[in-house]
């Protein structure tokens, strides 16, 4: 698969998961930013996106502000969301991860709003809550809405097996070098750098028992997605 071709998958899964998030009643609005942290992380398809978007408006700058920004103890992930899975499902003990929820704000948050909003991680897009996080300390979830953000992010590091994941300020900074872009959209990516994990394809889906039948209708849709 090429990379526009994952582009447009990734785009394809996006409107899917709005219309599926659509159907809940949620507090998130603009200028609702309690989750919008430096511990953020996505995948380089994501970064790819972002970077595109930024070129398109002229605001690549942006990357100097993330760098200079980036806070020094921010969440580095040390397995990816499918090696996760793959190491659970065969019984094994995933490493423990440390999150710092001290970290700060995310480095393109501006007035308590996302200055790349309509091209944001999707780990920033299914970040939702039923109340005020502000109000409560902490994000209400659904947990059908949960195991589905889990099955979406595995999708996605599926579609970019050959690229990496990382914290938002590290896969944007790796991105930043147009050398580093060339060579991700030729598909020529080899080891990871230290602050970045390589992605692996789904080996089994993060689905509990009783939501296994509810979620069909979604993982057909993402199933059926034709380019």
């Amino acid at each position: 698969m090429d990379l526009n071709t994952k582009l447009t998958v990734f785009e394809r899964m996006v409107d899917i998961y709005d219309r599926f998030v659509d159907q809940f009643d949620l507090a998130c609005k603009k200028s609702c930013a309690h989750c919008c942290t430096a511990n953020v992380t996505m995948t380089t398809l994501e970064g790819y996106r972002i970077i595109s978007h930024l070129e398109k408006t002229g605001e690549v700058n942006c990357l100097e502000a993330i760098a200079r920004k980036s806070h020094p103890d921010r969440f580095m992930p040390r397995v990816s969301i499918n090696r996760m899975a793959d190491i659970c499902a065969r019984n094994g003990d995933p490493p423990e991860e440390r999150l710092n929820p001290e970290a700060g704000p995310c480095a393109v948050l501006a007035d308590d709003a996302c200055s790349i909003y309509s091209v944001r991680p999707f780990g920033c897009r299914c970040m939702v809550s039923a109340r005020n996080c502000g109000q409560t300390g902490f994000a209400d979830m659904d947990p059908f809405i949960l195991t589905v953000n889990d099955v979406f992010l595995q999708h996605l590091e599926h579609i970019d097996a050959q690229g990496y994941t990382g914290n938002f300020a590290d896969v944007m900074q790796f991105l930043g070098s147009e050398g580093n872009r060339h060579n991700y959209a030729a598909g020529r990516l080899g080891t990871p750098p230290a602050a970045l994990l390589a992605n692996q394809p789904v080996f089994v889906l993060m689905i509990p028992p009783e939501h296994r039948e509810r979620i069909q209708a979604l993982l057909m849709q993402i199933r059926s997605i034709e380019v």
